[in-house]
């Protein structure tokens, strides 16, 4: 029954994050391209004429950090039989990470180190949690595939990202990072509500 809940909880997270960046995106005032490939996923959480609904954005952050964090420790630690350690530093460097872009907006200077430290910690640490996820699991064989590719593409996406940071471009490397966390969330939560453990 745990499972079943854990699993579900990864669900709604994940799929109210994407649910709420469409919408997002949608009534953001610029064409829908332009919004995913020259505006960065914070963008849509400013408190702006330019994005009527950024509190669903924010939300969105903050939700699905919550959901990862209870999951994991409700219980998806139950199924981590090596580097539980690794395990439990980076679901709270990406859990804390995440919730921080969510409570301080991107757009505020006086906040602006806060908000860049939170989508540092949710990108990279979030992305290292898959690669120690899919090394550290005992069930879920298919899963391990899955989530390692994704952890990888998703450090390449920060990497890239990094690296182009003043090309108009850039937040396509930035949501190449975050959504492999957003995937794998879901994923994960299916194989946990599947499961019988």
């Amino acid at each position: 029954m745990k499972s079943k809940i854990a699993g579900l909880v990864l669900i709604i997270g994940s799929l109210w994050y994407m649910i709420a960046e469409t919408i997002c995106a949608f009534s953001f005032k610029d064409s829908l391209a332009n919004t995913y490939l020259i505006h960065t996923i914070s963008e849509l959480g400013i408190p702006h004429p330019n994005s009527p609904y950024f509190f669903l954005m924010n939300s969105a952050f903050i939700l699905i950090g919550l959901t990862l964090l209870f999951a994991s420790f409700y219980k998806l630690n139950e199924y981590i039989t090596k580097n539980k350690i690794l395990f439990y530093i980076f679901t709270v460097i990406c859990g804390v990470g995440v919730i921080m872009v969510g409570l301080v907006h991107a757009g505020n200077p006086m906040a602006m180190t806060y908000h860049a430290s939170g989508a540092i910690m949710a990108m990279v640490g979030g992305n290292i949690l898959l690669i120690i996820l899919s090394r550290s699991m005992d069930k879920f064989e298919a899963y391990h595939k899955i989530t390692l590719i994704l952890g990888i593409i998703g450090l390449i996406g920060f990497g890239l990202m990094f690296l182009y940071m003043k090309n108009i471009y850039m937040p396509v490397f930035e949501r190449m990072a975050v959504y492999t966390m957003v995937i794998d969330n879901f994923i994960l939560g299916v194989y946990l509500f599947k499961d019988k453990f």
